[in-house]
């Protein structure tokens, strides 16, 4: 649980102080790899012998590949149009 909230902490930190896209997203994806640490340790405790965190923790990673195959094509298509990852530069797209 220690390492998961560590774990949780970095990606929130990650998050809230990077300016480009890619790493946000590896923020984002620090935060999802803690839940799914969590799920696995609190199924650990509550029954040994079951599955069901692991499954939840399964989920998770499919939920994170998915999310990151869709952020990578946003990324690309910001570069594409901006010539920058910069979050901040994005803003001017809004129609």
């Amino acid at each position: 649980m220690i390492v998961a909230a560590g774990l949780f902490c970095m990606g929130l930190f990650t998050m809230m102080t990077k300016r480009n896209a890619i790493g946000i997203l590896l923020g984002v994806e620090l935060v999802l790899n803690a839940a799914a640490i969590n799920f696995v340790a609190f199924d650990r405790y509550l029954g040994p012998g079951r599955v069901d965190g692991a499954i939840n923790a399964l989920f998770i990673i499919v939920l994170a590949a998915a999310e990151a195959a869709i952020a990578v094509g946003i990324c690309i298509n910001l570069y594409k149009n901006l010539q920058t990852v910069d979050v901040d530069q994005a803003a001017s797209l809004r129609g």
